[in-house]
């Protein structure tokens, strides 16, 4: 371990952080490298994490991506904090049994285990495999057959018990640019052809989240992979990481050699998608977005809004609104914005708007007036 007594401004973290994410410059790299950089990008929507990469990739060729998805190259499966992430399909194999843990939790005390603490998993498990060998099934299509031997339990939970503890991938069309489907599992090591590491590898986990998110607090690390007791682990690779403070007089970990950047360099405004990373990686994500705009996309029902960086922080949500043969997106800022900037959002918006709608013949940017 080594102590540098570096204390890191607010702003120095947001922009280490931006550099580890390219949201401070677009990468001209594959989009395999890319993920494998990010450690994934959470991906429980079909296409909205395609913005992720454009926010980041140069010249992103979306069809380029769902080839990847179809080859198997790419899969969009459950990872980090139980949720449906794409990941390169070497890094599924890799990562799966490090955050089993949290997917397993997940299962036991979410709304599923109630129905379920009482069968044998194992069991549920093997019939399920035996189902999705024959050919890929929906979950709804998956829970329909395996409650005919469970017919006291609700065929969902049947199926949550297996998409929990089963090794599965969403397969395509589902997620492929342009296509769409029905969200059809299949077992991950016939359809990747990769066995599956079953050793956890924790330490490897949090050198691979620091590259891509750091620096950070275990705490954060925890938030990020769902997984808890990680201050052991970080204690068993002090050796290899710095130890930084924030502001707050935080312990903040980081790798030796990983990017810090000089606090005022200047970060472009960036458009993210609903579930970005930035905003799914830090359990205080005070470094990229303020109270207020945590207020501001807050939802209910569980899908927050699309958001945009100006200078590094979160400062306004937008959506896309299709008519025929055209394409507007509409920024809503959430405190004003200077000229100067107003036009760096219609620049980037025009640029967005090119990827996600070149089939419109008109393109437009509004900003709404926050006044």
């Amino acid at each position: 371990m080594t102590t540098t007594g570096t204390t890191l401004t607010r702003r120095a973290v947001n922009r280490a952080t931006l550099a580890r994410q390219y949201l401070l410059r677009r990468v001209d790299l594959p989009v395999t490298e890319v993920v494998t950089h990010l450690v994934g990008l959470q991906a429980q929507t079909t296409h909205t994490w395609y913005v992720g990469l454009q926010s980041r990739i140069e010249a992103l060729d979306p069809h380029a991506v769902g080839r990847l998805l179809t080859d198997g190259e790419l899969v969009r499966a459950t990872l980090m904090r139980s949720t449906l992430h794409l990941v390169t399909a070497r890094d599924f194999a890799r990562l799966r049994a490090t955050v089993q843990p949290a997917i397993s939790r997940d299962l036991a005390h979410g709304g599923h285990g109630r129905t379920t603490r009482d069968l044998d998993l194992d069991a549920v498990v093997a019939a399920g495999r035996a189902l999705l060998e024959e050919r890929p099934l929906t979950p709804t299509e998956l829970g329909a057959l395996l409650v005919e031997r469970w017919p006291d339990v609700p065929d969902a939970d049947l199926a949550y018990v297996v998409r929990c503890l089963l090794p599965v991938v969403q397969i395509p069309p589902r997620g492929v640019w342009g296509a769409s489907g029905p969200p059809a599992l299949a077992p991950a090591d016939t359809w990747t052809g990769l066995a599956l590491d079953t050793r956890p590898d924790p330490e490897a986990l949090v050198l691979r989240y620091l590259a891509a998110f750091g620096p950070a607090t275990v705490k954060d690390v925890q938030a990020w992979s769902g997984l808890t007791r990680l201050r052991e682990v970080v204690d068993r690779l002090r050796d290899r990481l710095v130890v930084l403070r924030g502001e707050d007089g935080a312990e903040l970990l980081d790798l030796p050699d990983a990017p810090r950047p000089d606090p005022d360099t200047p970060a472009p405004v960036r458009f993210l998608y609903d579930f970005d990373n930035l905003l799914r990686g830090h359990a205080d994500r005070s470094r990229v977005i303020s109270p207020d705009g945590l207020r501001r996309i807050a939802s209910r029902n569980g899908m927050p809004p699309a958001t945009v960086l100006v200078d590094g922080e979160v400062c306004a949500s937008w959506k896309v609104v299709r008519e025929r043969g055209s394409a507007t997106v509409e920024v809503t800022p959430f405190v004003p914005l200077n000229p100067a900037v107003t036009d760096e959002v219609v620049d980037e918006g025009s640029r967005l708007l090119r990827f996600l709608a070149p089939d419109r013949d008109e393109h437009a940017v509004r900003v709404i007036d926050s006044a």
